[in-house]
């Protein structure tokens, strides 16, 4: 799919702009429009949504979101180098697309968002893991967004869908999967994007659970995890002294042996233990 609507292919539309992919920017341009079209079906039925859209570079993944007939797309962009080729984007579809130029980590997009929202973005690689960390991690459940479908390098897409006793298994999976379903919907090599970046890449798919799988404060939780795998590799009576004398009567509470490692508990356990910890306090 080389032609989606009536804008030149992105090569072109690169080479007219001089948008060259800055690593500082954590750029990497996927160029194909049969791939962004495909990560756009990916998002599901965008036709009575608004779509936040993050670091759209030449708009590939945009112009996919349009086609498939996204309500409006929301995208913010830092490099200001980009706007004239976006712009030509919200030409062509009039009233659909919004620009908001600037960081994604300090812009607050929802004053030009109305629900229902989802958020799709081939995330910039530096900036990636936070703006996911901010999404799950809201002060009201459910959030603002029903999904997010998102590209990561593959090692952090691992990271988020991993089950406990696995190498990837960490904060990131307890986070995102006590308060949404995740999966990884595709795959893509280093060559499918410009340049080609050094490690594979993949994209993940959260869906919002209306309520967290198991009851615990987020805080406490998002606490408790960080503090048993910052120190992953020792047991948790030693990862978890820093919370208090009391912290072994904790483990204990929540069925769970002092011995045992943060990778071999499971995200159930890990909320018994925050609710353990909490009751403490």
């Amino acid at each position: 799919m080389s032609v989606i609507d009536n804008l030149p292919p992105l090569r072109d539309v690169i080479a007219i702009h001089g948008l060259s992919a800055r690593k500082s920017l954590g750029q990497n341009f996927l160029l194909d429009l049969n791939l962004t079209a495909k990560i756009a079906r990916m998002a599901g039925d965008v036709s009575g949504a608004d779509i936040l859209e993050i670091g759209p570079g030449p708009g590939g993944l945009t112009r996919g979101l349009l086609a498939s007939g996204a309500r409006r797309v929301v995208a913010v962009e830092k490099d200001a180098r980009c706007l004239p080729a976006l712009a030509e984007i919200a030409t062509a579809y009039p009233e659909r697309l919004e620009v908001i130029e600037g960081d994604a980590l300090t812009i607050d997009p929802l004053d030009h968002l109305t629900p229902p929202i989802k958020i799709a973005a081939n995330l910039p690689y530096n900036v990636g893991t936070e703006l996911l960390v901010r999404w799950l991690t809201p002060e009201t459940w459910p959030p603002f967004w029903s999904s997010l479908t998102l590209m990561f390098q593959r090692e952090v897409a691992e990271r988020i869908v991993a089950q406990p006793g696995s190498k990837a298994y960490g904060r990131l999976a307890v986070l995102a999967q006590w308060r949404a379903e995740a999966r990884i919907v595709l795959s893509l090599p280093p060559e499918a994007f410009t340049p080609p970046p050094k490690v594979s890449s993949a994209v993940v798919q959260l869906q919002a659970l209306p309520a967290p799988r198991f009851d615990a404060d987020a805080s406490v939780l998002s606490d408790v995890v960080a503090r048993a795998f910052n120190q992953r590799r020792k047991m948790l009576r030693a990862s978890l002294k820093g919370l208090g004398s009391w912290a072994e009567d904790a483990l204990l509470a929540a069925g769970i042996k002092p011995t045992e490692r943060a990778e071999q508990v499971s995200l159930e356990a890990f909320c018994s233990l925050a609710r353990a910890v909490a009751a403490r306090r």
